[in-house]
């Protein structure tokens, strides 16, 4: 398979800041690696190769590779060099990891999986949220819902209010390890959504089902929170499925 050529590192760090190119480098490397370009077991060029072909700095490498083995993807080893690790070991709740998936066809196991987590801990939060929420988290709800519906799901401002509602439905539960999961929650429904809209499918008017949840966490009833959230999940599962399916048909054409 084709390993990345680098081009999109070189043109991204002569338009954007120095100081932040082994953000871009990890972040190709990244893609590289959950794509399968790199293989788990397989060595990644070494330091001089690799800074030599993109016109970067070896400290700049050095730090991207220290940003992926953070994150599970690889490990350094004295003169052996730096090697992918089995997927087991990567960390799939990082929004990074997930944004990596994304960039491309995501694998639709790992897509599921993510719609699985979510429907764990999201009606089980929202039930949380009816019992325990203050008038405060539920100002941030109706105002990120109506900033939702002005903008839409289809422009950045429309998503980061879709996070800001699911965000604020984590704090209203006061549960610290639930609230720990915000950007995990919150980038795996920012990235579907995007990735919904790569593939055309954002005909569904996701709204009614966001006000279902919000009603029932204001009026305090804990089962018709988790029900509400649970079909706002699933019926966020069946459109994704809907995308991924589109997506293998296309990449068979």
């Amino acid at each position: 398979m084709a390993k990345t050529s680098g081009s999109d590192t070189q043109s991204r760090r002569r338009s954007g800041n120095p100081a932040r190119i082994h953000g871009t480098i990890a972040h190709d490397l990244g893609v590289a690696i959950v794509s399968g370009q790199y293989l788990p077991g397989e060595i990644l060029p070494n330091e001089i190769d690799f800074s030599e072909r993109l016109k970067v700095s070896r400290s700049a490498y050095r730090e991207a590779v220290r940003i992926l083995s953070a994150k599970g993807l690889v490990e350094s080893r004295p003169k052996t060099g730096t090697r992918v690790t089995d997927e087991r070991n990567w960390n799939l709740l990082d929004p990074d990891v997930l944004a990596w998936y994304f960039a491309g066809e995501p694998d639709p196991k790992l897509a599921h999986g993510l719609f699985e987590l979510r429907l764990i801990v999201e009606p089980a939060a929202a039930a949380l949220a009816a019992e325990r929420r203050k008038p405060s988290h539920l100002t941030i709800m109706r105002e990120a819902l109506m900033e939702m519906e002005r903008c839409g799901l289809d422009n950045e401002d429309g998503r980061n209010a879709d996070r800001a509602f699911h965000d604020a439905v984590l704090e209203a539960t006061g549960n610290m390890p639930l609230m720990s999961l915000a950007s995990t929650i919150g980038a795996g429904v920012r990235l579907t959504t995007v990735y919904k809209a790569r593939k055309d499918e954002l005909p569904r008017d996701p709204m009614p089902d966001h006000w279902k949840v919000f009603d029932a966490i204001a009026a305090g009833g804990p089962e018709e929170a988790r029900a509400a959230m649970t079909e706002l999940v699933s019926a966020a599962l069946r459109d994704t499925a809907r995308a991924l399916e589109r997506g293998e048909k296309t990449a068979t054409v």
